[in-house]
């Protein structure tokens, strides 16, 4: 049995689903497991000590990683490199194959060889477009970056793109890894 910390940040929620699918499927394996946002676990602190393991998620928003998340991770770098470890990204772009793993997904290749912390293993998610849901300067910017892609465009669009077989998959996996 391991002890497993889910680290995540999530700007509209969908990578927050994404992280409490994967803390369920890991207390469904028989292990025991916390849910954090890293906004929570900076503020209130974590007893890294009672960790085997830590998964750690950020959606990608406008191609960038969000500041409080690579933040975290790189001050925790040295208790993480000392941990089995990974590292999930959420995208709309990864919604393609060839576009939806850590080598063939752009920001998550650039996030890897650029930023101080190495995660040992790492992933790439479909994430969801929810036009309905999102602020008119968002819906408007997502719909650019659609158009050149070849996505969805309608205002009134919410697509799921996420394999939640594939969320829980890698969970199983995560709980393989070795420090």
């Amino acid at each position: 049995m391991k002890t497993v910390l889910v680290l995540y940040y999530s700007r509209f929620g969908h990578t927050a689903r994404i992280a409490r699918r994967i803390w369920e499927t890991v207390i469904a394996e028989g292990n025991q497991a916390d849910l954090m946002c890293v906004m929570e676990a900076d503020r209130e602190g974590v007893d890294w000590n009672k960790y085997d393991l830590v998964i750690a998620g950020c959606p990608v928003i406008y191609g960038k990683f969000s500041r409080q998340f690579v933040g975290f991770v790189n001050k925790y770098k040295a208790v993480l490199d000392a941990k089995a470890n990974s590292f999930f990204c959420s995208s709309v772009v990864a919604r393609t194959p060839a576009k939806a793993t850590p080598e063939g997904n752009v920001y998550c290749r650039k996030f890897l060889a650029n930023n101080p912390w190495k995660p040992k293993d790492a992933k790439c998610f479909a994430g969801k477009v929810d036009y309905p849901n999102w602020s008119w300067y968002d819906v408007k910017a997502i719909q650019m970056i659609m158009k050149m892609t070849k996505g969805p465009t309608d205002p009134t669009a919410v697509i799921d793109y996420t394999d939640w077989a594939q969320v829980e998959e890698y969970a199983r996996h995560c709980l393989e890894l070795t420090a």
